[in-house]
């Protein structure tokens, strides 16, 4: 089939959650208003779209959990919960007529790169194909869910829920209930449920780090406040956006000069020790981990549920899962209506990163070239090879600050680039491998202080580790990827064009 130089569209946005809203709306106000975003299911909002289990709520303020550009005061709590998530991302895609120019229902099956025409050409799951000069993949990682390995997990003969598809019709009231899995998500889940269950027992393989979190409702008054008095909620969302890096990003990434992590690792301890009145629950519950090596949770609730009657927290290994209940190494079955898997997402998984098949120049794939490289691309954008492809979460940019912070980095980074092959009259843009990888030599080179190689990971269990022991977040403070993202050099880009192909890059 052959192919002009002319896409269908200036650029394709893969994934409607809130990156690709994101990156489509900043695109529009740079400029680059022939967009088109493609997202697989029939609502926007992406985590805020498919999770909608008991409880579901933001884990950090709900004033750093948004954008610097469209800042709303009407959250009802400091935490907001998922449905007014949802709302914001609905209330962003009407504001900035996002769904004009998006296209529902639509799964992205490959993406390949034309290379005599400078455009890469994207597959749906209907037939249909469509061309795009330039694409961004906004597809998350936390988004598949993973069903645990477990024996007979597809054998049980009642109901099984993944948290992330949650099925709002299955009435708990009066059922034995089990939950696998003590992650995020099950943490929110299992407070707003116990109540109204018969029984409710607690598969946990590793217990989670669980901090006090500063949550109360916003009155109404506050509410007006930060809607009347200019300026409040750009202070509002910069003492949020402090606490969230103090916590983690700067916790995380310098463990090794700063004492964060350990005092957070105190009042864990503390919150555990007031929170559980049974010695040996407490125990059970208590991480023998150091603090960030895996995902923290902050929660009231989570740990003094299990000071209930009908909350059993159960530590022995699952043999296997029956028919009729979950079985334990020790030989006893637990009968159960409800099977809620709290197990995840894939993150490192191949087919996942992204959750279609890319192949770039000379045929190259991109997951293939991750098995044979290690996870790596430049500012977490690019990977060479690969031109005209940018990711919002590609390996080593994600710093573990607001996800709204990397969205707006990350879509700062393209809009340079594109800015930069309109002016010049490009139609290819490419990182170069020596870029990427004296990139890649640098976050390598700070791991000296992150926690994940200095603290104690070894019994974490944690998804920030992929197969070769890498973590491939980003080593900086949220300051300096703000930085890069306006002032990298643009020598560490090719800008060629379809009728030049071999023009020398223009000296910066």
């Amino acid at each position: 089939m052959a192919h002009t130089a002319v896409p269908d569209h200036e650029v394709l946005i893969i994934g409607g959650g809130l990156s690709g809203i994101g990156a489509a709306i900043m695109l529009d106000r740079a400029g680059f208003s022939d967009y088109l975003l493609i997202e697989e299911g029939d609502g926007f909002g992406g985590a805020w779209h498919w999770n909608t289990y008991p409880g579901v709520g933001v884990d950090i303020p709900s004033f750093a959990y948004q954008f610097s550009f469209e800042q709303v005061a009407g959250w009802s709590r400091i935490y907001a919960p998922g449905a007014e998530l949802k709302a914001y991302a609905e209330h962003c895609v009407d504001k900035y007529d996002v769904r004009r120019r998006s296209r529902l229902c639509a799964a992205v099956v490959a993406a390949d790169y034309l290379d005599s025409a400078d455009l890469w050409e994207i597959r749906l799951d209907d037939g249909t194909t469509v061309t795009g000069r330039y694409v961004i993949s906004a597809t998350g990682v936390l988004t598949k869910p993973k069903k645990p390995e477990i024996d007979g997990v597809d054998d049980f003969a009642g109901t099984t829920m993944h948290t992330a598809r949650w099925d709002d019709e299955v009435d708990l009231t009066g059922k034995q209930v089990a939950i696998i899995g003590t992650g995020a998500s099950a943490v929110q889940i299992i407070p707003s449920i116990a109540p109204r269950v018969d029984s409710l027992t607690v598969f946990q393989r590793t217990p989670i780090w669980c901090l006090p979190k500063p949550d109360a409702p916003l009155p109404g008054a506050l509410r007006t406040g930060l809607r009347m008095v200019p300026g409040s909620k750009a202070v509002a969302r910069l003492a949020s956006q402090l606490y969230v890096e103090v916590t983690f990003p700067l916790a995380a990434h310098f463990h090794g000069l700063l004492p964060a992590a350990k005092a957070g690792e105190q009042l864990g301890y503390l919150h555990l020790k007031r929170s559980v009145r049974d010695p040996q629950v407490r125990q059970q519950l208590t991480p023998q981990y150091s603090l960030g090596c895996k995902r923290p949770s902050f929660s009231n609730t989570y740990l003094r549920t299990f000071n209930r009657d009908n909350v059993h927290l159960e530590t022995r290994s699952i043999e296997a899962i029956t028919a009729d209940g979950v079985r334990t190494v020790d030989g006893v079955e637990r009968p159960v209506d409800v099977l809620i898997l709290a197990t995840g997402f894939k993150v490192f998984d191949k087919g996942n990163m992204p959750p279609y098949p890319v192949t770039g120049t000379a045929g190259r794939g991109l997951e293939e070239f991750w098995t044979q490289n290690r996870f790596q691309a430049y500012h977490g954008v690019s990977v060479p090879s690969f031109p005209n492809y940018f990711m919002i979460l590609g390996p080593y940019g994600y710093n573990g600050s607001s996800y709204f912070n990397l969205i707006e980095t990350q879509t700062n980074h393209v809009i340079r680039l594109l800015t930069e092959a309109r002016t010049r009259g490009s139609t290819r843009v490419e990182v170069t491998a020596e870029a990427n990888a004296d990139y890649f030599e640098k976050v390598l080179g700070r791991r000296g202080n992150q926690v994940f190689f200095q603290g104690d990971c070894g019994g974490a269990n944690s998804y920030y580790f992929d197969d070769n022991g890498d973590v491939p977040l980003r080593p900086s403070p949220t300051l300096e990827t703000m930085w890069d993202a306006r002032r990298f050099p643009l020598t560490d880009y090719r800008f060629e064009s379809v009728a030049h192909r071999t023009e020398p890059n223009p000296v910066q």
